[in-house]
């Protein structure tokens, strides 16, 4: 129904998540009916289509009578939205694309270096706040292991490597994370060395959020002072080119993996 009157209206998914303030991606997952919806964006989007009353409290009634929840409403007292943006993209995403300059991403980080990263970059949480984090942080991890993941394909700067991020022994455990994860199905690891010199991603880490069609990719970025994500073609176009580079410049999975051992051994 949400399909059909939005092309009555001639509106393309990007024009409709524009105009009440949501990614083409959800559009898309409202229409297939994949996963909870918000029944004040349904409303919205129904008077954006200019549907008749009888249409839009149809549809509003049936938006209301959806009970699923996300597996992370249990913390949603934590996150601010753009972080359930996030993970409902996650969750639906069949690859990522992840260039780190900084941190290992978070779907690959162990517990104590998580804790370490929370206990760095929210310095004004509470302790109880801070270990939620750190379980959501670990419970999204559990993407990986679902019956069809995504492919989760991260090129990692070298400095994130030799950045001790809590202890030396934090760092054992997390390089010897990596390690494993380079012989997971379903994972790419690459590190791009200093001697690789300057790069096509020197502004900052980022991730590409695949959807089930190209269309339906988002550029994910963090700020301080919030999250950006970003759908517009000719975005989407710079992020694919600079991560096609930084694979190229990249060390290969065993020459990544060499690397990484030493720089464990080194720690």
């Amino acid at each position: 129904m949400m399909r059909k009157l939005r092309a009555r209206n001639g509106m393309t998914l990007e024009e409709a998540g524009r105009l009440v303030g949501v990614s083409k991606a959800t559009i898309s997952r409202y229409e297939t009916q994949q996963g909870p919806v918000k029944w004040l964006v349904v409303e919205a989007l129904c008077r954006e289509y200019g549907a008749s009353d009888a249409e839009r409290q149809a549809v509003v009634a049936l938006a209301k009578e959806a009970k699923q929840q996300n597996w992370w409403h249990s913390f949603a007292d934590y996150l601010p939205e753009s972080a359930s943006l996030l993970l409902t993209l996650e969750d639906e995403a069949v690859r990522e694309d992840h260039f780190a300059s900084v941190y290992v991403p978070g779907l690959l980080q162990t517990r104590s270096y998580a804790e370490a990263v929370q206990h760095a970059s929210e310095m004004r949480r509470p302790p109880e706040e801070i270990e939620q984090l750190v379980n959501l942080r670990i419970k999204r991890q559990a993407i990986l292991s679902r019956p069809h993941p995504p492919h989760l394909w991260v090129v990692l700067d070298e400095s994130v490597l030799r950045r001790v991020v809590g202890s030396r022994e934090t760092m054992r455990a997390q390089l010897t994370r990596l390690l494993e994860a380079n012989e997971a199905p379903g994972v790419t690891l690459q590190v791009l060395p200093f001697a690789g010199g300057a790069h096509s991603a020197a502004k900052g880490s980022f991730v590409i959020l695949g959807g089930p069609e190209p269309s339906l990719d988002v550029i994910y970025v963090e700020t301080h002072v919030g999250s950006l994500f970003m759908e517009k073609d000719e975005e989407l176009d710079h992020y694919r080119l600079a991560f096609d580079y930084l694979r190229a410049q990249a060390l290969d999975m065993a020459a990544s993996s060499a690397l990484i051992e030493e720089a464990r051994r080194e720690m």
